[in-house]
């Protein structure tokens, strides 16, 4: 499969990630009466993710986060000579995505991105408050759960079928987890696709966003793969 074509699928992977999971929330997480809440964000993301991994798993590998591409190159999954070009993908997709949703919900009356628009945060943007050592360390821990979990699951021993409703539901975890805590991450492209329409101190925190799942996604494959992984 050629280079362009499995770009072409991360950057629509990621915009059904985008789409499906922040869309989620800006849209459905507190409507009146009828509201999805945290646990059916946690829902969407999961169901996005692992809806992918079986549409374009087989053409990309599904990675649609730069920190599940960053932790396969670090954990020899993945051609480091081919990175670059699947994060610009990832981020491109995402940027649509969260494009896209500005368009539809600006078409309520009373709309203000500013508000949120589905941003990770922390300190006082954090949905309750945590700090940013905390986001930290959240981010960086749940990161490399996700990496190992990835790692695991599509181990070439392991029940490659089921690999999509493994890592599915480990994102739907992840985000039950922090979503009180950053609103949930672990995906770069995620946390810039809506920061850029939130337009100020959720690109001001972006970078956090940006470093921790990396550090965590280089962190979970490398101890899987030195420690975990039966090569045999």
């Amino acid at each position: 499969m050629s280079l362009t074509k499995r770009c072409s699928a991360e950057f629509f992977g990621t915009f059904w990630l985008v789409f499906g999971g922040c869309g989620s929330a800006i849209f459905a997480a507190a409507f009146p009466e009828l509201g999805i809440g945290f646990m059916g964000v946690a829902l969407a993301f999961g169901l996005t993710l692992l809806t992918m991994c079986y549409a374009i798993g087989h053409i990309s590998g599904c990675h649609i986060n730069p920190a599940v591409t960053f932790g396969l190159v670090a954990g020899g999954r993945f051609p480091g000579r081919e990175l670059v070009p699947y994060v610009i993908a990832q981020v491109l997709g995402g940027i649509a995505a969260g494009a896209v949703l500005y368009l539809i919900a600006s078409g309520k009356m009373g709309f203000d991105a500013s508000s949120g628009f589905a941003s990770n945060g922390y300190g006082e943007h954090s949905p309750d408050h945590y700090s940013l050592m905390a986001a930290l360390i959240a981010e960086v821990v749940l990161t490399a759960f996700f990496l190992l979990i990835i790692m695991g699951a599509t181990h070439k021993r392991g029940h490659a079928g089921l690999a999509g409703v493994a890592i599915g539901l480990s994102l739907t975890l992840i985000h039950l987890i922090s979503i009180p805590i950053t609103n949930t991450s672990v995906n770069p492209a995620r946390s810039t696709a809506v920061a850029l329409f939130q337009g100020s101190w959720a690109v001001e925190q972006l970078w956090l966003f940006w470093l921790a799942p990396i550090v965590g996604g280089i962190i979970g494959a490398v101890t899987y793969r030195a420690l975990l992984a039966n090569e045999d």
